[in-house]
């Protein structure tokens, strides 16, 4: 994750909202909270931009004033967190996200496979949830696509692993991707593959069945033949499917 030593302010978004100015906690309004985060997410935007996406139901001059009150307050209250030039809104030069940094963590581990040091990597993705409790579309498109880049990276750490023979990093990078995602077929392959490469083929078959009565339960359907010829599974129907005769 990203230092922070040197950033006059630290902005966080994964877990729950939290503004610090070096150390110190910092109150933030609601609405404020909104602009700030709008640019955090999505970078600098318009004035225009902003003031529609969090007023969608306002005139477009009622939004715009909202805005110009919200701004008038973080620029009183919070002065060098956020920067104006001329119609745009953007984030000062010494602001750290949290989000940002995971956003480069995945970037980084599906460009190479990889990560250095790889230590607290599965960890951070497994945890990195953004704004848990905010049900704005935006906010809620923002989240998908972290969440998918999260469990694409954890998928890439545990090929990695594999490929390596490091057969308990791969483990757990693969066991966190099917956790977030427990009907992903590509999640519960790699974790069959590292139980078999560590030899506890027991483990690697219960793991088939949990995606099996998973996927059974929720979409009525069975996994892929991959599985089958992975483990060379010959399982027999259960008996109210058995032909009676």
């Amino acid at each position: 994750m990203e230092a922070t030593a040197s950033w006059e302010w630290n902005l966080e978004l994964l877990g729950c909202w939290q503004l610090r100015r070096g150390d110190e906690p910092i109150e933030v309004g609601f609405r404020q909270q909104r602009v700030i985060t709008v640019v955090a997410l999505l970078g600098s935007r318009s004035r225009t931009f902003v003031a529609n996406l969090l007023w969608p139901e306002n005139s477009e001059s009622q939004a715009a004033g909202s805005l110009r009150a919200s701004m008038y307050r973080i620029s009183h209250e919070l002065p060098t967190l956020m920067q104006s030039a001329g119609h745009r809104l953007a984030l000062g030069n010494r602001v750290a996200v949290d989000v940002h940094s995971v956003r480069q963590l995945v970037r980084d581990i599906l460009a190479t496979g990889a990560v250095t040091p790889p230590t607290a990597a599965t960890d951070v993705l497994c945890s990195a949830d953004l704004l848990p409790g905010w049900y704005e579309d935006w906010v809620i498109f923002e989240q998908e696509r972290l969440w998918q880049g999260r469990v694409a990276a954890l998928e890439a750490l545990a090929r990695h692993y594999l490929d390596r023979g490091d057969n308990a990093r791969a483990l757990a990078a693969a066991g966190a991707a099917a956790a977030m995602e427990p009907l992903r077929e590509s999640a519960h392959l790699l974790l069959v593959q590292g139980h078999l490469a560590a030899g506890n083929r027991a483990s690697a078959s219960a793991a088939f069945g949990r995606l099996r009565a998973g996927l059974d339960r929720e979409l009525g359907i069975a996994p892929s033949p991959r599985f089958t010829e992975l483990l060379d599974l010959r399982t027999p129907l259960p008996a109210r499917e058995r032909d009676p005769g």
